[in-house]
């Protein structure tokens, strides 16, 4: 009797992705951060341009053209206020005082994005928020899309508008394309080599910035694994030795479960084959239900710097499709071939975004002498 070998998917996990034309002019609404502007940005009276509503409805929804990969949902993450508090991170109490000692207001320029480094773009929709919060009458050009490959020495964007509004833009734009560039270019690669296991991450993410780190492994082709403590359960090591075993934490979890009427994914952690054992019994016992079992660290290192996949394997073959499974642990770029031609349905990596390295990107006015420069030091 199989009772508990259900599948239950997360509702973010395979986000609808809706291409959009580009170039796009992007309308971009503060042009300094001066005091004032900064406690306006934390002013819930703060009128809100409508097409930036859109997208932050779309960061909770996952479901609007606005994006060529929309965002994973999640029921109270604000990613504009993310975006504010990185804008006001940056200016402080005084505002840019660079560009106010520097520049009037009224001077025009026009910046160029120039890849330094081959990778997969992430971040151009994350970009267009930054750009539209800090002046509105921005206009910016995309080549790429969320997702495209680039290469280094390649312009890829443009931004023209007030000078003062594109540098103090600047940084905190580059922040988050870099990382999450970074992040889509490692998943990239995973997720080709992993086939046909999926690639997952894991919460092992910059606290504050899960759903932006998320959202680019998405956009690598990777997929996501839970959101946060709140939509699957995920029984790990410390949670079966506080309940006694696994058999009493599947118990125990079923039972929480039909008290709250909650219809979301178990996961049960398993380190040796005993334990794999210990949960089909359990299911077939009707003592609860799981979705996946995850086989952390049945991946061993060798002294020859291979691995040993035998428990591994020996694990997927005892399930048998029963179960979803899950590889975690000893996951490279080298290894991770070698792991998805086991069987197991996903491989899950916490380097994908605790170890990313970010993506080389710049924003020159004078593109003519960045790529200079870039050439002399070889980034460009």
């Amino acid at each position: 009797m199989n009772c508990g070998a259900a599948r239950i998917g997360l509702p973010y996990v395979h986000a609808r992705a809706h291409a959009h034309a580009h170039p796009v002019a992007v309308p971009c609404c503060l042009s300094l951060l001066s005091a004032r502007s900064i406690s306006l940005l934390s002013s819930p009276s703060r009128r809100r341009p409508a097409r930036v509503m859109a997208m932050v409805r779309a960061a909770s929804s996952a479901e609007s053209v606005e994006f060529a990969i929309p965002p994973p949902a999640h029921p109270t993450y604000d990613l504009l206020n993310v975006i504010r508090l990185a804008l006001a991170e940056d200016a402080g109490d005084q505002g840019d005082v660079t560009c106010l000692a520097t520049m009037t207001p009224d001077i025009q320029a026009e910046a160029q994005f120039l890849a330094k480094a081959n990778g997969v773009i992430a971040g151009i929709a994350m970009a267009n928020m930054v750009f539209t919060e800090v002046d509105p009458s921005l206009k910016v050009e995309w080549g790429v899309r969320d997702g495209d490959s680039i290469t280094k020495g390649q312009q890829f964007g443009t931004v023209k508008g007030a000078a003062q509004s594109i540098l103090i833009a600047e940084r905190v734009v580059l922040n988050f394309m870099q990382r999450m560039s970074g992040i889509a270019t490692l998943t990239k690669a995973m997720a080709e080599a992993a086939k046909p296991a999926r690639i997952l991450e894991t919460r092992k993410t910059a606290p504050g910035l899960r759903l932006v780190d998320k959202w680019a492994v998405l956009i690598g082709g990777g997929e996501n694994h839970r959101m946060g403590l709140f939509d699957m359960v995920m029984v790990k090591d410390n949670h079966i030795a506080v309940a006694g075993g696994i058999p009493q934490a599947i118990s125990a979890v079923e039972t929480y479960l039909n008290s709250k009427n909650l219809d979301i994914g178990v996961e049960i952690e398993t380190r040796t084959l005993d334990e794999v054992q210990e949960v089909l019994d359990s299911v077939a016992q009707c003592k609860g239900r799981v979705t996946r079992v995850m086989l952390d660290n049945m991946v061993v290192p060798l002294p020859n710097g291979d691995v040993d996949l035998s428990m591994l394997q020996q694990a997927v073959t005892l399930i048998d499709g029963r179960f979803e499974t899950e590889a975690s642990g000893n996951v490279t770029l080298e290894t991770v071939s070698k792991i998805g031609s086991t069987g197991v349905t996903y491989i899950s990596s916490g380097a994908l975004t605790h170890s990313v390295k970010a993506l080389d990107i710049s924003l020159n006015v004078d593109t003519e002498l960045a790529m200079e420069v870039g050439k002399r030091t070889d980034r460009a």
